[in-house]
């Protein structure tokens, strides 16, 4: 955990640097002063998020909430100059090997459409990620049961409820929900953003879903930051059916559910599966698990579908290519391999910045064939 956190800290402040480094170029900036207050503030803003996310885990006001909301959002608004200032170089470095020189003009006009956009690019990242879409996918099953012809599921995934996202924004989506009158209801991980506060409000409109076969949920990463005791505590006031490595009988349906490993230890998945009592591997079945790293080891225990999220799809440009690298085909959408399918959601809310300029986040309707 410590090599991660010094691995994004190392980031951090690499980006910084290269934007102050840009700033002082490309804005001309000669002032001793003006570099020190331009170095101080782009430092502060650089450790920010870190420290407004230790703050708001312990201790949940309208302060922390600010400071975490405005840092987080910097993240997104940093990256994407970062993006724009690259472009900048890129441009004046392509012209200067040309033999081109940029009048000043042109040079000003440069860097101040590049500084335009990453800001209004930014805004609608912010628009996009408060504004979940419906996802219609079909998915084929050779042994589907004859009570699930008709029928269709809700996937969610990574709605990350806690200081940003809160009751009203999962009230807004249990409404998209209802409207697609699902039979059954699956909540792959991350429902929580893992940070302490008052989690019992926060999941009251799950008592509003409406699926006569059921609400499901197994736990993400985020959940183990937030204590996966305390967040089964809060759900089983709910009517949301929780599957800690066990496995739920939906229409003849079997559904697994793999419970995410503790912080620091790993899980085989496989294994997992076949030791759930009750599972038939010849028997129709679905997956939850929350990371689509363990789909071939599904696909060998006999899972004819899994469901899963967390990787976001990068959730910020051009982060989706890491996820990608990471993943492999895995990293977004439906793939099919014979008679195993899984779909990767990219989520329904956010982590880190409350923003998303790639792959906006989805409600996932899952009708059968």
């Amino acid at each position: 955990m410590m090599t991660v956190l010094a691995a994004f800290a190392a980031i951090l402040f690499g980006c910084h640097f290269f934007i102050y480094f840009s700033s002082i170029k490309f804005l001309d900036i000669g002032s001793v002063g003006a570099k020190i207050w331009l170095a101080g503030i782009l430092f502060f803003l650089s450790i920010s998020f870190i420290a407004s996310s230790i703050l708001a885990h312990y201790s949940e006001n309208s302060a922390t909430k600010i400071l975490y909301f405005s840092s987080g959002l910097w993240l997104g608004i940093g990256l994407n100059l970062v993006l724009a200032f690259a472009a900048v170089w890129l441009v004046t470095a392509i012209a200067s090997m040309s033999g081109f020189q940029l009048e000043y003009r042109e040079y000003v006009y440069l860097v101040a459409f590049s500084i335009v956009f990453a800001i209004s690019y930014s805004g609608y990242g912010v628009w996009n990620a408060y504004h979940p879409k419906i996802k219609n996918i079909t998915v084929r099953m050779d042994n589907l049961p004859e009570s699930w012809r008709g029928k269709s599921a809700v996937q969610l995934s990574d709605v990350h409820l806690g200081l940003i996202f809160g009751k009203n924004f999962l009230a807004d989506v249990v409404q998209k929900v209802n409207a697609e009158k699902p039979d059954a209801v699956f909540i792959t991980g991350d429902l929580f953003d893992g940070m302490d506060g008052s989690l019992e409000k926060l999941v009251t409109p799950l008592n509003d879903i409406e699926a006569v076969g059921g609400v499901y949920f197994v736990t993400g990463n985020h959940e183990t930051y937030l204590g996966v005791a305390g967040t089964l505590d809060v759900l089983k006031k709910t009517p949301v059916k929780v599957l800690d490595d066990e496995m739920a009988d939906v229409y003849g349906m079997q559904v697994i559910g793999v419970s995410y490993p503790q912080r620091g230890e790993s899980r085989d998945i496989g294994s997992a599966i076949r030791g759930i009592k009750g599972f038939d591997s010849k028997k129709p079945s679905i997956l939850l698990y929350h990371n689509p790293a363990g789909a071939k080891q599904a696909e060998a225990s006999g899972v004819d579908l899994q469901l899963a999220g967390h990787t976001h799809t990068g959730q910020l440009f051009p982060l989706q290519y890491i996820t990608r690298l990471v993943y492999g085909k895995y990293f977004y959408g439906l793939n099919t391999d014979g008679k195993f399918s899984i779909y990767t959601s990219p989520g329904v809310g956010t982590w880190g910045p409350t923003m998303r300029t790639n792959y906006g986040p989805e409600i996932v309707v899952i009708r059968f064939e």
